[in-house]
């Protein structure tokens, strides 16, 4: 059945282009408008509910900065003081909090990524916590999770570019809709940016695991085993290869501070498992050494980025949906 109202403003009859006789209420069909006559109804009849509502909209914007200030420094606080604890409820909430809005729009192209992401890294970090660690688990678990992280690399600068070129019209060149090439644009940049931030938590997790599980690594900073010359502190496994000898599979790399790991080992460890300090004994690793070749460094650079991106995605919407319950409570709309 069609839907039939009135639009009056400031009692004004509004029609937003809309045409309608002078001698009664302004009536609209909602069934027979375009989408662009939709959103001028529906934006005065917004106009029209909060008429007058001023005070309110101010006492709302005040809880809303209130909120968001109290809730940053108590996040800050409590990542200083119990850093385990916050980065697992981080985490935790950076794998659900997008999956209650996708489900609840239908997006099952997202929720067929996520499940498989969320299969395979269950898996991956189920090896990584097992005692006794197998030997293989740890180039398991950073094969995967740099294959990762590469990927919404990738993703994310190909979903950058797309939204650029639209932004300079040349989508415009290939006959594709604006609309349609900045929906494409977002969509990767999305998901880049969400499995690159969600890869590395777990992948930090896991490392810290391994490091632990194979005991040259502790949270203490005091290793609880020797370090042999010819053992790499990452993976426990033995080293093949010498540091000048150019190797057929994997190369060798040596610290600042001597000591001695797998290339694929130690640079999983820097990038993926975000810890910028030695295994064994925690001096701190220089990233541009490490990584000379100018095409590198962006991938550092790409994982600060996620880090500052964390927060958007884990808290802001608990933060928000915490101020509409505020709101609701004081009878505020």
């Amino acid at each position: 059945m069609a839907g039939v109202f009135e639009v009056e403003v400031d009692g004004v009859e509004h029609d937003h282009g809309l045409a309608h006789h002078h001698d009664e209420p302004s009536q609209i069909d909602v069934s027979k408008l375009s989408p662009e006559e939709k959103w001028r109804v529906e934006h005065a009849r917004m106009h029209a509910k909060h008429k007058g509502h001023e005070a309110m909209h101010a006492e709302m914007v005040l809880i809303l900065i209130v909120t968001l200030v109290v809730a940053q420094l108590v996040l800050v606080q409590w990542k200083q003081r119990h850093s385990k604890s916050y980065n697992l409820v981080t985490l935790f909430q950076m794998w659900v909090v997008p999956l209650y809005f996708t489900t609840k729009l239908h997006w099952w192209r997202f929720l067929t990524t996520w499940f498989i992401f969320s299969v395979i890294t269950a898996y991956i970090s189920y090896r990584a916590t097992r005692k006794p660690l197998a030997c293989t688990t740890p180039r398991l678990v950073y094969k995967w999770f740099l294959l990762l992280y590469k990927i919404s690399y990738a993703t994310g600068i190909a979903g950058y570019s797309v939204v650029m070129f639209t932004l300079f019209g040349i989508n415009l060149i290939f006959r594709i809709k604006p609309e349609d090439a900045m929906d494409f644009g977002v969509s990767l940049l999305f998901y880049g940016l969400y499995y690159g931030v969600l890869g590395r938590d777990f992948a930090e997790m896991c490392a810290d695991f391994m490091a632990s599980t194979v005991g040259y690594y502790s949270a203490s900073g005091m290793p609880t085993k020797h370090l042999s010359d010819n053992i790499c502190a990452v993976c426990g496994q033995p080293i093949l290869v010498d540091v000048s000898e150019e190797g057929i599979i994997e190369n060798t790399y040596r610290l600042s501070c001597n000591h001695v790991f797998h290339e694929f080992c130690i640079r999983g460890w820097c990038i993926v498992g975000k810890k910028q300090m030695c295994p064994y004994c925690k001096e701190k690793v220089d990233l541009k050494r490490m990584f000379s070749n100018p095409w590198e460094r962006p991938h550092v650079m790409y994982g600060q980025l996620l880090d500052w991106l964390r927060y958007l995605v884990a808290w802001q919407p608990v933060i928000i949906g915490f101020v509409q319950g505020i709101n609701y409570v004081l009878g505020l709309e």
